[in-house]
């Protein structure tokens, strides 16, 4: 649940969908993020979890709608397909610390997702369990170099501390904020993964627009 009341206006709504393999931390990442607080009973997730919570980026309130996905292979599609096309930012994760296993199969998850979200995707890798640095098989240089090859943005995270875990979901957010102002992304336009929030902020926004419409009408 969102700490902030669900009637509260926001700007606008983005669509978010954490993957990679199971034992990565998404669920715990996501509680962090949305609860401030560590998740004891860390279970597999079965199928899809769903948070939600309301965030200041550049002085726009941003709602962003977050999907944990299970990372069994035998829930790697179908739980979760329809939200894949309209998925607005992914972070893919892996641990840092206990098997390069997790690592290797970022490749995988980058393919799926690029080819089955939405064309504009905001991607952010996540390094997870910062806090066990010390036993850590992948090291921070390879996995950001991985991150610039692939044209990621990239973060090491800690759901246990806390480390970078809102960080991430701003970094997102933001980057999509940038790709909105530039024109690049239509919150208007289906299955974009954005939507614009309270119909009175979004009249404020468009001000020339509705003058312009006005003009026409009058003759002017």
């Amino acid at each position: 649940k969102t700490t902030l009341a669900m009637s509260e206006t926001y700007d606008f709504l983005f669509k978010f969908l954490v993957i990679g393999n199971a034992g990565t931390g998404k669920s715990c990442l996501l509680h962090q993020f949305i609860e401030k607080r560590f998740k004891d009973d860390s279970n597999h997730t079965i199928g899809v979890e769903f948070g939600s919570k309301i965030i200041n980026v550049v002085n726009k309130y941003v709602k962003l709608q977050i999907w944990d996905t299970a990372g069994q292979e035998r829930f790697r599609y179908k739980p979760f397909t329809s939200h894949w096309s309209s998925a607005l930012s992914l972070s893919p994760h892996y641990l840092i610390f206990l098997s390069r296993e997790t690592y290797n199969a970022l490749t995988n998850w980058l393919t799926d997702a690029r080819m089955l979200a939405s064309q504009n995707i905001v991607i952010i890798l996540c390094g997870n369990k910062k806090d066990l640095d010390a036993d850590r098989e992948v090291t921070f240089l390879e996995a950001s170099r991985f991150a610039q090859e692939n044209e990621l943005m990239f973060l090491e995270t800690s759901a246990l501390t806390g480390e970078n875990v809102e960080e991430a979901f701003v970094q997102c957010a933001r980057k999509i904020l940038n790709k909105i102002e530039s024109g690049e992304l239509d919150p208007e336009r289906m299955g974009s993964g954005i939507q614009y929030g309270d119909a009175a902020l979004r009249q404020l926004r468009s001000p020339r627009r509705g003058q312009a419409e006005s003009a026409q009408e009058c003759g002017c």
